[in-house]
């Protein structure tokens, strides 16, 4: 298909500058359905059978549970509405993050070169051990093989010479399957695939992108970057031109820090009083700062996540004078924003609230910059992490939090 920007002749299809990696070395390697697998496979009663981990909200699904429309980040109700044999049972974040250990162990035993993304899933390269591991493919097979005979989870893999490609492979050989991308095939491979595919196609971009009969990669390669623009504008248009024609530059990398941290708290459908979303807000600065400090970081801006009854979300955020660790000053921006989206809140109602601290750099080198002086609020957060630490997370918390609790706490990668 062609949808003409300018009324002229279409424009030739450029040719996909995919890189200067030879072979499809990359690997993309995906844990299926983390949470609901380890489930399925500590409890066999479970196996075959649509599970969903959590309660008010789904914070996993099965694929027997995929399969009848349940969804991440659904409401409990609704999930229950739509498959009402699926079987709940509560999140068990210590079995995952064992299970996600045990499963880099590997990784990392496969190559030296691993790129985590989250605790079930990875970029490996594994370009150059052919003389000593064999072809990719060989090496993505005995690596899922791995995986399911020592940890007991099925894993989906993709090869490809690019992350996007290789990524998106994984995704296409879901459930528990091996796709590998043969280089000179990306194009072949990518464009008939959904629109949905690409990195940055959200809801809101799909739709725009469908409502201009744009529904396959090949349709959007077809229209060409210039075409795009009046679409999406120059940013994104660039940006999606550049992957539907399987251009990614980026190498795997080892070592990245991260360049944010967040957390997020699901408040289910009814409706909250400000004082309890506060409260959940102080919650959720107060882990968010320890993890900061734990990594031995500093952040400059703080990010509000909001989600409404009808589905729609806010983000909002503040960056700060000067790069900090200090859980008072974090407190205190994470508030102003909260207070400045109360008329949102008050007309759609909350189902989700999140912080992300941004801006990350490292706490020894603003110090070296700027002279330190521990403050009050320092040696408080001190005092306090170190009572969590030895005593558990939920040694110290806010009496506001008393009989709430903070929330499920997420198992990560090292800050």
């Amino acid at each position: 298909m062609f949808v003409s920007g300018d009324g002229g002749t279409p424009p030739a299809t450029p040719r996909p500058r995919i890189g200067t990696r030879a072979e499809a070395s990359i690997l993309h390697a995906d844990l299926d359905s983390f949470y609901a697998s380890v489930e399925q496979r500590d409890d066999p009663a479970l196996r075959g059978r649509p599970v969903i981990v959590g309660g008010g909200v789904v914070l996993a699904a099965s694929y027997e549970a995929k399969a009848r429309g349940i969804r991440t980040p659904m409401g409990g109700a609704q999930a229950r509405g739509l498959c009402p044999e699926a079987i709940t049972v509560p999140p068990r974040m210590a079995a995952y993050a064992e299970a996600s250990r045990r499963v880099f162990e590997i990784f990392h035993d496969t190559t030296p070169v691993v790129e985590g993304i989250s605790i079930d899933e990875a970029f490996l390269d594994v370009g150059g051990l052919r003389r000593i591991a064999g072809e990719p493919v060989g090496i993505a097979e005995r690596l899922r093989a791995r995986v399911a005979g020592e940890v007991g989870l099925p894993i989906s893999v993709g090869i490809a010479r690019t992350k996007f490609l290789a990524k998106v492979a994984s995704a296409v050989a879901k459930p528990d399957g091996l796709r590998e991308v043969p280089p000179g095939g990306e194009l072949e491979f990518l464009h008939p695939l959904p629109v949905e595919r690409l990195w940055g196609v959200g809801a809101v971009t799909a739709r725009t992108l469908h409502e201009h009969r744009i529904t396959r990669v090949g349709d959007l390669a077809e229209l060409g970057e210039r075409g795009l623009r009046g679409i999406l504008g120059p940013a994104a248009a660039r940006h999606l031109f550049a992957l539907s024609m399987a251009r990614d530059p980026r190498r795997v990398e080892t070592g990245r820090r991260r360049r944010s941290i967040g957390a997020q708290r699901a408040l289910g459908s009814r409706p909250r009083p400000p004082e309890e979303v506060e409260a959940y807000l102080h919650g959720l600065t107060d882990r968010l700062g320890r993890r900061l400090r734990g990594a031995n970081r500093v952040c400059r801006t703080v990010v509000l996540r909001l989600r409404f009854t009808d589905f729609s979300r806010a983000t909002r955020s503040h960056t700060l004078p000067e790069a900090t660790d200090d859980g008072a000053v974090l407190l205190h921006a994470a508030r102003l924003l909260l207070r400045a989206a109360a008329p949102l809140i008050a007309d759609r109602g909350i189902t989700l609230i999140g912080v992300a601290l941004t801006n990350l750099g490292d706490a020894e080198t603003v110090q070296l910059a700027l002279p330190f002086e521990p403050r009050a609020g320092h040696t408080l957060d001190a005092t306090l992490d170190d009572l969590r630490r030895r005593f558990g997370s939920a040694a110290v918390t806010r009496a506001a939090l008393l009989h709430r609790g903070e929330g499920v706490s997420v198992p990560i990668l090292p800050d």
